[in-house]
């Protein structure tokens, strides 16, 4: 695969940094490296996401798959306190980070983790994600199938994904699955699709 992003072991000179997240409820401060998603500023579809889904369950499991330095888990976090937030991802060095961040957060409700640390037996109350699309077509959708599938029945979940990465093709898929999907919000070329589960 290289060292990308979704490289489990990013061989990238770390390089820390910090970044602002700064939504109408919440400011995070958040430390980031090279080797990770977004690592110079919070990428605009993720603030968009956080900006315009509605608020999460407030207990349960809930679940950020490609976490990466945690925007999306912290501040599902801290808008539910009540709930258990899981962020996954493969890159090690990210998972690092968003435990640490967490902490400077005072956050405890977190768990962060691998897929394969995450028990199999889990399920999820509400899926939210800015899902890594560069791993290509078939591999997103494997992805998918496999936290889709980990939903309470009824349970829905959130993905940002920009319109020339896919989006449309997605929603399609997403639907044509068995998941009905809509598309809730779309701003600056991305889209926010909300996606049900039987």
């Amino acid at each position: 695969m290289g060292d990308h992003y979704f490289s489990a072991e990013p061989g990238t000179a770390s390089r820390r940094a910090t970044v602002d997240l700064v939504l109408r409820d919440l400011h995070l401060r958040l430390e980031t490296d090279r080797g990770m998603f977004s690592p110079d500023r919070i990428d605009a579809g993720t603030r968009i996401l956080l900006d315009s889904v509605p608020p999460p369950p407030t207990e349960g499991n809930l679940l950020d798959v490609g976490c990466g330095y945690g925007p999306i888990t912290l501040t599902l976090a801290a808008r539910a306190p009540g709930a258990t937030v899981y962020g996954v991802d493969v890159n090690r060095r990210a998972l690092e980070l968003a435990r640490s961040n967490a902490e400077a957060a005072g956050l405890t409700n977190v768990v962060f983790g691998t897929p394969e640390e995450i028990d199999s037996d889990l399920r999820f109350a509400a899926l939210w994600s800015n899902p890594p699309i560069r791993i290509g077509k078939a591999a997103l959708h494997e992805l998918l199938d496999t936290w889709l599938a980990r939903l309470e029945p009824g349970a829905l979940a959130h993905l940002v994904v920009q319109k020339h990465l896919g989006s449309d093709s997605l929603q399609r898929w997403l639907t044509a699955s068995g998941r009905p999907t809509t598309r809730l919000a779309s701003r600056s070329s991305y889209r926010i699709l909300e996606v049900k589960t039987p």
